[in-house]
């Protein structure tokens, strides 16, 4: 995967979540979250934040936990301009978006812009998924 997210601060242990065993992971892949604390790759903007990928799943290896982070300092690609301070969300390529205010869908943020940057950069930003309306 050319566009995963790469660890600079750990802040909290990844925790398991249930993955399908036929499911490749690559480890820095933006998860979305589904019932059951099922996880997969993200595919748009949409979906809601799992986390990251803490380590790789092969596919069909017989294992259906993978280790996730759901908090953590982080540097990702963006895809678009994103200036620091904004929410941002976990794109279908492994990229992330600029989310613009007011957010309909809060599940979707991933966390805070800590750099500004622009289309194909990579910046810095903090894995917080979203419990509450932005202000």
């Amino acid at each position: 995967m050319a566009n995963e997210a790469v660890l600079l601060y750990e802040t909290a242990l990844p925790i398991p979540f249930t993955c399908a065993n036929g499911t490749g992971i690559e480890k820095g892949s933006h998860l979305k979250l589904a019932d059951l604390m099922t996880v997969s790759i993200t595919t748009g903007e949409a979906d809601v934040v799992g986390g990251i990928a803490a380590a790789e799943k092969i596919a069909s290896d017989g294992k259906v936990k993978i280790p996730v982070y759901r908090a953590g300092i982080f540097r990702s690609i963006c895809s678009g301009t994103i200036t620091v301070g904004d929410p941002v969300c976990f794109d279908g390529d492994g990229s992330l978006n600029y989310i613009y205010t007011p957010v309909a869908n809060v599940e979707t943020v991933a966390g805070i812009a800590l750099e500004t940057g622009a289309d194909e950069e990579t910046i810095a930003f903090e894995l917080k998924p979203m419990r509450q309306q932005l202000a």
